[in-house]
């Protein structure tokens, strides 16, 4: 057991020094294999000492920097910093102090800094939790916090933090008809059922039966939006890692299911397998697709800055250069997809960010574009959604900071348009 505990610290720091120090998201590391050589409890570990340390990044360091006269190479402030918040969380000090100077001392370039890993992080055991406690609520980088409080306000911002800093629950949406009730969650008023501590997800009942998938209630409501039915021909872009597809093959319609990443569309085709459903798949490049459908479903790329709380990582790997581009490509793929819509049919643009320029005012300068463009208004109607979330041109804007007393859910933006009926 000390041995499996040891590998999932010594994982984590080498996560942190991927997102700190090369700017590498952690979902690129862990899709090329970072964590292959652990077993499924240890990964699990390992991911989420990774996910609490850059949660409580700035605390850490507000509280180590009391106790640093220099600071130390990368590697060995991550372990500092993880052991610090394990410390924080009430993790005994014997067994964090031990394991991060072992880890420190069988470095081959920083073994030599054991002994100042041993002293600091005795310090911090010392100081108690309640030093931890006293900081502020971790904020997220100027580069971001700026633009976010030019959109909602500091006072937002702030609840936004706050829940980006208490993570994130298990959602799952059940398949048409399954019993989730061993899964003792709690329903959710949009329909998805919530899992306070539900622990290895593969492990949990229903899943080897595909009677569920994971996916946040905000994640699931473009799909439910969308109101396909038996028959109708759909198209889903950008479609992995598949949750939205799952909702539409569910419905009894004729998916079809695009996007560019091989690996993204493999994971696609292991849930739909797993689960029993059926959608023709494809890896393509959505601007280069064709044909006419009656519904499409456009979950465009994006900063993803609405999925902090789940992706702490993201403000630390990221600088928002990539943001300028990003809206580019989202304006062309909504005009494209628009073109592969018959008259009559109905397509929902949804992005997984907190900024209005991928999300309000995408949909803006499209209904200024398209003469045959129009929000439904109505469809937002629907049980769970508060009419307080339904924005001026008639999308709807989602935030972490809703629902706090239930947890949150991830920031989106999506908006159903319907196509005018040809003349």
């Amino acid at each position: 057991m000390a041995d499996n505990a040891l590998g999932a610290r010594r994982s984590a720091i080498y996560l942190l020094d991927q997102v700190l120090g090369e700017g590498r998201l952690m979902a690129e590391c862990l899709s090329a294999g970072a964590l292959e050589r652990l077993a499924p409890e240890e990964r699990a570990r390992a991911q989420r000492l990774a996910l609490e340390t850059l949660r409580g990044l700035e605390r850490a360091d507000r509280l180590l920097q009391r106790h640093l006269r220099k600071t130390p190479p990368l590697t060995v402030r991550n372990a500092l910093r993880l052991g610090t918040v394990e410390l924080c969380r009430g993790e005994a000090a014997h067994g964090v102090v031990n394991a991060m100077v072992q880890i420190v001392g069988g470095h081959r370039r920083h073994g030599q800094l054991k002994g100042m890993v041993n002293a600091v992080l005795r310090k911090i055991a010392a100081d108690g939790p309640d030093a931890w406690t006293r900081l502020r609520i971790p904020r997220l980088p100027k580069w971001l916090r700026a633009p976010l409080v030019s959109a909602w306000g500091p006072e937002a911002v702030a609840m936004m933090e706050a829940a980006h800093f208490a993570g994130a629950p298990l959602d799952v949406t059940g398949k048409p008809g399954a019993d989730l009730s061993a899964l003792d969650g709690a329903a959710l008023p949009t329909g998805s059922l919530r899992l306070a501590a539900p622990g290895q997800v593969t492990a949990l009942p229903g899943y080897g039966a595909g009677d569920w998938w994971v996916q946040d209630a905000a994640a699931a409501l473009p799909a439910t939006l969308l109101a396909v039915g038996p028959g109708e021909r759909v198209l889903d872009l950008c479609a992995a890692p598949g949750g939205k597809t799952l909702q539409l093959a569910a419905t009894g319609a004729d998916v079809v299911a695009v996007d560019s990443s091989a690996q993204r569309m493999k994971r696609l085709q292991e849930n739909l397998a797993r689960t029993g459903l059926r959608a023709e798949t494809r890896v393509a490049d959505v601007l280069e697709e064709s044909g006419q459908y009656d519904a499409i479903l456009l979950d465009a790329p994006c900063s993803a800055t609405g999925t902090i709380r789940r992706h702490p990582d993201l403000p630390h790997a990221k600088d928002g250069s990539e943001f300028g581009a990003l809206i580019e490509l989202q304006t062309r793929m909504l005009a494209h997809a628009w073109g592969l819509l018959r008259p009559g049919g109905r397509m929902v643009f949804c992005t997984c960010s907190l900024l209005p320029d991928e999300g309000e005012v995408q949909v803006e300068e499209a209904l200024d574009m398209f003469a045959d463009m129009r929000t439904d208004r109505a469809a937002l109607s629907r049980p769970g959604i508060d009419p307080a979330w339904i924005t001026e041109e008639g999308g709807l804007r989602l935030r972490p900071d809703y629902w706090p007393d239930r947890g949150g859910m991830d920031g989106f933006y999506m908006a159903l348009l319907r196509k005018e009926p040809a003349a």
